[in-house]
């Protein structure tokens, strides 16, 4: 059987579909994933993905491409020619399936399932009903169950990840621990101010820190990193990042792809949540993680893009001295 998975979010969002995608592979000959662009590069970390197909959809992202005729009709000739013998939607709990199903249905693929809040029609095959207060992980596995795929025996459900390199090249030897001070969104984000104060107070606590960031984040790295940890802005591509996140005592993250991919590397985050989104279903996944910001803020559940409170209290009033106590309980957790 030829299975198709579908998850047209970020780099965090795909990394948490993994275990839903083990679990089409156990009972699949061949996997696809399509994704969108911000995710790619997480597809193809995925254990049982065979092929990634990489299409932007008009109705995703932070800012969404105009509807191309043109580039439909080519994915549909894409999707035509897998011959797909079904196929996997998933979506977090705001989001509808229906577009990419109405899609999936004139590409001639068979069997169609995905979680739908709104009547699906003819669209779904299988139309699955999310149970509240389930992680975005554990909803995606729910929901290829629910389509014929459940979990494979022995597999425990966790985040996972293709074995990353050893990367002590780049970090040096010796324990360390992670800080990320980047986020998909500002309201996100940890302050700099914050996240240089933890630096120096990690350093000062006797910690090698090794600061990380992409590309485009090289200013944001020599800033918080300001001579006293490793900086590695622009210098990690995924597959590297993995290897650095897996050989680190602790990571701490605001809730952004490298949060999620400690998680799928197994280890401990001290997480910079803000609680646009709730974090009972975006939080660190199977790990040992400990939450800091306030989750009860005006902000809670707004899905801001930029935070709506001014002085962003509900991580700014988050210390280093806060992360440092936490880092500590971790590291102390793991002995």
């Amino acid at each position: 059987m030829k299975s198709l998975v579908v998850r047209l979010d970020s780099f965090g969002d795909v990394l948490l579909a993994g275990p839903a995608v083990r679990a089409v592979a156990d009972r699949s000959a061949h996997v696809t994933l399509l994704c969108g662009p911000r995710g790619a590069d997480a597809a193809r970390l995925l254990p049982g993905v065979d092929d990634v197909l990489v299409w932007e959809a008009p109705w995703e992202g932070f800012d969404p491409p105009d509807v191309d005729r043109a580039g439909i009709e080519a994915l549909l000739g894409r999707l035509r020619a897998g011959a797909f013998d079904t196929a996997l939607i998933l979506t977090s709990y705001h989001q509808s399936p229906l577009p990419t199903a109405l899609l999936l249905k004139l590409a001639g693929v068979g069997r169609v399932g995905a979680d739908s809040a709104d009547h699906p029609g003819r669209l779904l095959d299988v139309r699955h009903r999310r149970r509240d207060g389930r992680h975005e992980a554990e909803a995606a596995l729910d929901t290829a169950t629910a389509l014929g795929f459940p979990p494979p025996r022995g597999d425990d459900g966790r985040l996972r990840v293709l074995p990353p390199p050893d990367t002590s090249g780049l970090t040096g030897h010796g324990p360390y621990v992670v800080l990320h001070p980047g986020a998909s969104a500002p309201a996100r984000a940890w302050s700099p101010h914050r996240c240089a104060e933890a630096v120096a107070l990690l350093a000062d606590a006797g910690h090698r820190v090794v600061v990380t960031g992409g590309a485009d984040e090289r200013d944001l790295t020599r800033r918080v990193s300001d001579g006293l940890a490793v900086d590695l802005g622009g210098r990690t591509g995924p597959h590297t990042l993995a290897g650095v996140l897996r050989a680190a005592d602790v990571v701490v993250s605001a809730n952004t792809g490298p949060a999620h991919l400690a998680a799928a590397v197994g280890t401990p985050v001290v997480s910079l949540f803000a609680p646009v989104v709730p974090a009972d279903r975006w939080a660190p996944y199977g790990v040992p993680a400990i939450l800091l910001g306030d989750q009860s803020a005006p902000c809670a559940d707004t899905r801001a893009l930029t935070c709506p409170v001014p002085g962003h209290p509900c991580l700014d009033e988050v210390t280093g001295q806060d992360v440092v106590r936490a880092v500590h309980k971790l590291i102390q957790e793991r002995l």
